[in-house]
């Protein structure tokens, strides 16, 4: 039986280095996004960084192991075999949680799926053992540690209130100062700033974290606790020349800042996070060596007292962690998946919004910007005048391709590193990104990023997020708390299907990942685009751009036309609901790709731009009335499927399936005309497309008169094919347009 629970013990190990990774890659985005975002240094630079922060706050992270040996339950009520069930189950369900969420690229919380998961599988099982207690005399307080749960529960959601205020708070003051055009303004300011930001990471990080770290002493202990006000006093003084100095020989004083904030948010991560992946792998080897020492082979009658003692973790333990979180962050595909959505969502400019809107969004904005507005009438003309002065974006000094510029950069490091620390030293388990992506967020409020065009579609994204986190506290305890039970009955056998079942998802899910990041190549195109300054190579990739997505949408439309027709000929319901959800799909990307153009227009030369703006208009407007098409067409054919309609008379099959295959051809020659760039067709496909447009009109009159004399066969097939009809001759008009617009937009004629 020991061999077993070893071999379980093992697998939670290969689960730990597994989670590490994965957690990683989610968690990535607390301590990179703002380096990254503002391009404070190159990639390789800015992840060295984090790699030395992250080495450190592993070796300061033992006092939050505790967190999962007696923090959520009380250890003394359990049996070895219920904590195996439990460590198990949360292990097994926060790495296949956790990759969901990178999939998705959405940030959420290792801590929360963490705290949860332990309440899940511990509240199942205290359940079980209330229901067995015929004494009567055990309680919830007996095996769950609820005061503490609900203290870890509430700092965990707190966090989000006071990011977001502090991160909008302190950001609007660092503006007031710094102003978006912020070289002039630090002759004397930023000596004081950036003393104050290195003192507050000294102070936070070190001092406050040393205090629990495995390698202090109680004297150690003891000096920094009676010279505290010393250290911080001569750090302030220390920085705040050295800052001057820096400043004076042509430094980047904010770039420091960043690199510093970000190695110390890197620490505070590590720091405290790190219990989120290897603590329960190590509550679970303590339990495993005193059961072995002391439980004689019961492991279903031994009480797991020895983890009320604070843990001990070995510094190889905490340094091997380390080095994998650092090799995952600098390998993993999807940590930077994560990273883009929290870069896009705090973006200075228009950027590409991942979002849409929605209707508490809307009411949101709405109700915001009528308060604001009232209140902006209580403030006095030339004061209103001044602040606005403050945060003229037009000025904003920042490099090229960063979403934000150094200041803001600044604030949310320095602010969130703070935050997180604070939980830390009180060995509250703080969500690191929770409060970093609420000061990033209150942040790009405060910078007035979220405009009246973008608000809607960030406060979306933020409420997206938001609402994620819920449901990983949900879905965490709901799942471990069915992991724990299965693996509670079902013993040995079920403990390795679930682990098998664990690696199965996790395999699949990294394929469909792969095969989601290929089907994305175009990103790379617009991500130029977006990040050029230069008008003329902005051109040259709008152009690109635009005739990607045109002989795209044709592309579609091609398969799709063919799909559908068929799918009404064939009565094939299934073909034509696959071929319906395909056309929804694609109109949504044709509006994501649409706004990604706008956003390029507006990087070209101004009067190129006036000359282009009409055919770029024609020629979108033109391909999403292809798509319109086939959703006008193939609505009204699902129905008539879908109710077991009289099918299609053979003699409209064969007199539409010829002028059908002619359109499909045309509109695979414009295809390739636009795709390759060859013009010459250009003139002969809309001369053929309108010589088919009236093809499709005599057909049109032929039904009419057919219908009238009494001919078909029935009203709703004759309404389904006239539909028909009209839609195909308003492809070929769509066609025409597309060839027009591009031709005219591309400068060929």
């Amino acid at each position: 039986m020991e061999t077993i629970y070893l071999g379980i013990i093992i697998f939670l190990f290969l689960l730990a280095i597994f989670d590490l990774s994965v957690g990683v890659s989610n968690d990535a985005v607390n301590f990179l996004n703002s380096a990254v975002g503002a391009k404070a240094a190159k990639v390789k630079t800015i992840i060295i960084i984090a790699a030395i922060g992250v080495f450190c706050g592993a070796a300061m992270s033992n006092g939050m192991m505790d967190i999962a040996r007696h923090g959520i339950f009380r250890p003394d009520q359990f049996y070895f075999h219920d904590l195996m069930c439990i460590f198990l189950a949360v292990m097994v369900t926060d790495v296949v949680l956790l990759d969901v969420f990178n999939t998705l690229g959405m940030p959420t919380s290792t801590t929360v799926s963490l705290v949860f998961e332990l309440l899940g599988g511990t509240f199942v099982l205290a359940l079980l053992k209330l229901a067995a207690d015929e004494t009567g005399m055990l309680g919830f307080d007996d095996l769950l540690n609820t005061e503490k749960a609900l203290s870890v529960i509430f700092a965990i959601f707190l966090s989000v209130a006071i990011a977001f205020f502090f991160g909008t708070l302190v950001q609007w003051l660092s503006r007031i100062i710094f102003t978006f055009n912020y070289k002039p303004r630090l002759k004397w300011t930023i000596g004081l700033f950036g003393g104050v930001a290195a003192t507050a990471i000294i102070y936070f990080m070190l001092i406050k974290g040393l205090k629990d770290s495995s390698f202090m002493t109680p004297e150690n202990k003891a000096w920094v606790n009676e010279n505290t006000l010393a250290v911080v006093g001569y750090c302030f003084v220390g920085f705040t020349i050295l800052m001057q100095i820096l400043h004076w020989c042509k430094v980047n004083v904010f770039k420091i800042i960043v690199l510093m904030g970000t190695f110390a948010l890197a620490m505070a991560f590590a720091g405290n996070d790190l219990v989120n992946f290897i603590g329960v792998p190590l509550a679970g080897y303590d339990a495993y060596l005193d059961f072995v020492a002391n439980g004689q082979g019961n492991a279903e009658g031994f009480l797991m007292h020895s983890l009320n003692s604070s843990a001990k973790t070995p510094m190889v333990f905490l340094i091997a962690a380390g080095l994998i979180m650092v090799i995952s962050l600098a390998t993993s595909k999807k940590a930077q998946n994560v990273i883009k959505t929290s870069v896009n969502l705090s973006r200075q400019d228009e950027g590409e919004e991942m979002f849409g809107s929605s209707a508490v969004a809307r009411s949101i904005v709405r109700s915001t910007t009528n308060g604001v507005a009232a209140v902006v009438k209580l403030v006095p003309q030339n004061v209103r005048t001044w602040i606005d002065s403050r945060f003229n974006k037009d000025e904003a000094i920042m490099a090229d391709g960063a979403a934000f510029d150094l200041v803001r950069a600044s604030v949310n490091l320095v602010l969130a590193g703070l935050l997180i620390a604070l939980g830390t030293s009180l060995k509250l388990p703080l969500s690191t990104t929770y409060v970093t992506f609420m000061v990033a967020m209150g942040s790009s409020l405060a910078d007035r990023a979220w405009s009246r065009e973008s608000a809607v579609f960030r406060i979306t994204g933020t409420l997206s997020v938001i609402g994620g986190w819920f449901l990983t506290a949900g879905v965490a305890f709901v799942m471990a708390a069915i992991v724990t039970l299965i693996m509670y009955y079902g013993g040995f056998v079920a403990m390795g299907a679930m682990i098998a079942l664990a690696i199965f998802l996790l395999i699949r899910s990294n394929i469909a990942y792969r095969k989601k990041q290929q089907e994305l190549a175009d990103d790379d195109l617009f991500k130029r685009l977006q990040n050029t300054r230069d008008k003329e190579e902005a051109w040259q990739l709008l152009s690109r751009h635009v005739k990607q997505n045109l002989s795209g949408t044709i592309d579609f439309a091609v398969k799709n036309y063919s799909r559908l027709t068929d799918g009404l000929i064939q009565e094939n319901l299934r073909t034509l609901r696959k071929s319906l959800s395909k056309v929804e799909e694609e109109r949504k990307q044709h509006k994501r790709l649409r706004r990604r153009e706008l956003i390029g227009i507006r990087k070209i030369d101004k009067i190129q731009a006036m000359e282009k703006n009409t055919w770029f208009h024609l020629g979108s407007n033109s391909s999403e009335q292809m798509l319109y098409c086939l959703k006008r067409m193939g609505e009204p054919c699902l129905e008539h499927v879908d109710n077991h309609f009289q099918p299609l008379p053979a003699v409209c099959v064969k007199e539409f399936l010829p002028l059908r295959d002619t359109l499909l051809v045309l509109m695979t020659r414009a295809e390739n005309a636009i795709a390759t760039g060859i013009y010459d067709e250009y003139d002969r496909i809309r001369q053929e497309c309108s010589d088919l447009k009236r093809e499709f009109s005599t057909l049109r009159r032929d039904l009419f008169a057919r219908v009238h004399d009494g001919q078909e066969g029935g009203i709703e097939i004759s309404l389904v094919y006239l539909n028909l009809l009209q839609e195909s001759e308003e492809l070929a008009s769509a066609l025409r347009h597309i060839l027009r617009a591009n031709g005219k937009f591309q400068g060929i004629n």
